[in-house]
């Protein structure tokens, strides 16, 4: 988006009793959304991060509340020193740059990190709060699933749902339903977790929602930055059931393979809304090179059904249809955009 640079040097200048021209502003990298972000560096040489969120176009609330409520809870988030809502500036701790997704250039590496990043979501599942977040309705988890076949083919694609579309949506929300709630980050993947004063920080909370246990796990484990093996996924998935059990989250009475189908449910409707929402960033919101992602997530969808073989005639669609007109539209769109590369 483009930045209202002007009335956001007004404003912090006008916060910290400055001239704007005192202070220096450097863009930085936004994400999916609608909002846009500046590191203002001060004259002692100090930094904070300035969130720009227009009001008409993205709702600031729920990011203010549920930042307050986790910094109370003792959760590593930044501090939020300053709300405009009327104009929607936030202002907020400066984490710097190093993401954790750098540091998956090896396996043993996104080891690592994966260990770190499941430790800190013990912690948000053990401190967040859930009374104050929206519950994740299944008719909102059936909406986002819904994303598929409106963007995904039918706009994208230019081809038909297939038939067994309701039952797959049954089958999944059924798994899913099964899961114990808890407070769910919606987008807990490693470019959202910061390594700032040696530990990660989490950004990009506001989606926040009171949700099933194993949404979380799921997205950082099918996340954008590395492929593990069916057996290595087994592992973090049965690992993080028996960390569960011990803290009391789960009931004994959910073994391993129910747990794993209920875990894999949830990610095939995550990995279903994200190849609807991605063609919908692109034909809405003008983000084409959200396309490059689609190859990436189909695979982890495809990956993640062999835990489900009751959508056993679903996933020969997919295979059989839906991924060579996905590829066959992406290399067409390559070739006439010139694109290539992934944002």
């Amino acid at each position: 988006m483009t930045l209202r640079l002007d009335a956001l040097r007004h404003w912090i200048a006008t916060r910290h009793h400055l001239s704007p021209e005192a202070c220096r502003w450097e863009a930085v990298a936004g994400d999916a959304s609608l909002r846009g972000y500046c590191r203002v560096t001060f004259p002692d040489f100090t930094s904070r991060i300035v969130m720009d969120a227009p009001p008409t176009l993205e709702d600031s609330q729920p990011f203010v509340v549920i930042g307050r409520e986790w910094q109370a809870a003792g959760l590593p988030v930044p501090m939020i020193h300053a709300v405009d809502l009327e104009q929607g500036f936030i202002e907020l701790d400066d984490l710097g740059n190093d993401s954790l997704h750098h540091h998956f250039g090896t396996d043993a590496e996104a080891r690592s990190g994966t260990t770190q990043a499941l430790d800190l979501l013990d912690e948000i599942e053990k401190r967040a709060p859930i009374a104050s977040l929206p519950r994740y309705e299944p008719d909102f988890l059936d909406e986002e699933m819904d994303r598929f076949p409106d963007w995904g083919l039918t706009r994208w694609l230019g081809i038909e749902t297939p038939p067994q579309w309701p039952e797959v949506k049954r089958h999944l929300l059924g798994h899913i339903a099964a899961l114990p709630t808890v407070a769910v980050h919606r987008d807990f993947d490693a470019m959202n977790l910061m390594i700032h004063q040696d530990r990660l920080w989490i950004i990009d909370f506001q989606g926040a929602l009171a949700g099933p246990l194993g949404y979380d796990l799921i997205s950082l484990l099918r996340g954008r930055y590395h492929r593990w093996s069916r057996q290595e996924m087994d592992l973090w998935i049965e690992g993080f059931r028996q960390r569960c059990l011990t803290a009391g989250r789960l009931s004994p009475d959910i073994d391993g393979e129910t747990f794993r189908a209920g875990v894999e449910a949830i990610g095939a409707q995550r990995q279903l809304k994200i190849l609807g929402q991605f063609c919908r960033l692109c034909l809405r919101d003008g983000k084409p090179s959200y396309l490059e992602w689609l190859p990436h997530f189909y695979a982890h969808l495809d990956e993640g059904l062999e835990a489900l073989p009751a959508l056993g005639d679903f996933h020969r669609w997919l295979r059989e249809s839906y991924r060579p007109a996905m590829e066959a539209r992406l290399a067409e769109h390559r070739a006439t955009s010139g694109a290539g590369g992934r944002s």
